[in-house]
């Protein structure tokens, strides 16, 4: 049920709420493999692409309708300083989409007979930097610079022909605009997701205002937050229904907080039923998880979308 015979994922909006998966590092980790590296969990699509078809597969057996690839760091610039020339990281970024699709392929061989999507995963521009600017922001580039950063690996993902290009953890209103011009022209559709604290942007933009230009991008077809705290996310959904009008994409993190001295995760999940049913009382067409949300909670989120809780 891929190609021709899955309905577009813009349509499908127009019906009930569609799951999307979790956290890819958690399970990647979980399964053993080490992702301290700058590539993160892109370094796979190196050394072991298996891993990451497996780890599609556990969330779509988990009742995820949407798989994000793992190309979050996949970008020319973090390839190429693995000694990776541009030839191969299009090559690389390109086998992300195809490794969701195979996992989509084994689940429905393994028996759903529910369409399955593939989100390929856009990165902000701090997250190929790797050292945590991709929480702030404002990282001295213009709008053009930015803009002429992402297009080319944009023109790569959208060849591959996934189903929705995810434009994600966008700190910064910005970057933002830089990411609605370089999707021009592309032919797939889009969804732009910010990450936020409290009210406003990362970078400090309030939301009402970040939103605001993806209403008449005819590219995007779901605007929303994703890598953010549980508690952020209703605020986030109301007001990215209010002021684009579009369907909501929502897909915070657990709610631990990360000790980066300790490197490790603290607190505990605040990831709740009821926090879920919120986001879609306000609005929210695609839900999901982010980092240390595992397949088990996705689980749980596709039981309460499918109103079998």
């Amino acid at each position: 049920m891929t190609g021709t015979l899955t309905p577009r994922l813009a349509d499908a909006l127009a019906g009930e709420p569609l799951v999307l998966d979790g956290g890819m590092a958690g399970v990647l980790e979980a399964a053993g493999h080490d992702l301290s590296d700058h590539l993160w969990s892109a370094r796979l699509l190196i050394d072991r692409p298996e891993a990451v078809t497996e780890a599609h597969l556990a969330y779509f057996a988990a009742g995820a309708d949407v798989a994000i690839t793992a190309g979050y760091q996949a970008t020319f610039e973090g390839f190429g300083r693995r000694g990776i020339g541009r030839e191969e990281a299009a090559r690389l970024m390109a086998l992300s989409v195809g490794l969701a699709r195979e996992a989509a392929r084994r689940a429905h061989a393994a028996g759903a007979a529910r369409p399955l999507w593939v989100a390929a995963s856009v990165g902000p521009y701090g997250a190929m930097l790797a050292d945590g600017s991709e929480y702030r922001g404002r990282y001295g580039l213009s709008v053009a610079e930015l803009e002429r950063f992402h297009r080319p690996r944009l023109e790569v993902l959208a060849a591959a022909a996934p189903d929705v290009l995810a434009l994600e953890t966008v700190p910064d209103a910005d970057e933002a605009a830089a990411l609605l011009r370089a999707v021009r022209g592309l032919g797939v559709p889009a969804w732009l997701s910010y990450s936020v604290d409290g009210r406003h942007t990362r970078a400090g933009q309030p939301l009402e205002e970040a939103f605001a230009p993806a209403a008449d991008a005819d590219e995007v077809i779901a605007v929303g937050v994703n890598c953010c705290s549980p508690q952020d996310a209703e605020y986030a959904v109301r007001t990215a229904a209010r002021v684009t009008g579009k369907p909501v994409v929502v897909y915070p993190n657990s709610g631990e907080t990360w000790d980066a001295a300790a490197r490790a995760w603290t607190g505990r999940s605040t990831f709740t039923a009821e926090r879920v049913q919120g986001w879609r009382d306000a609005g929210a067409r695609l839900i999901g998880g982010c980092c240390r949300v595992d397949p088990e909670t996705i689980a749980s989120v596709a039981r309460i979308l499918t109103r079998q809780d």
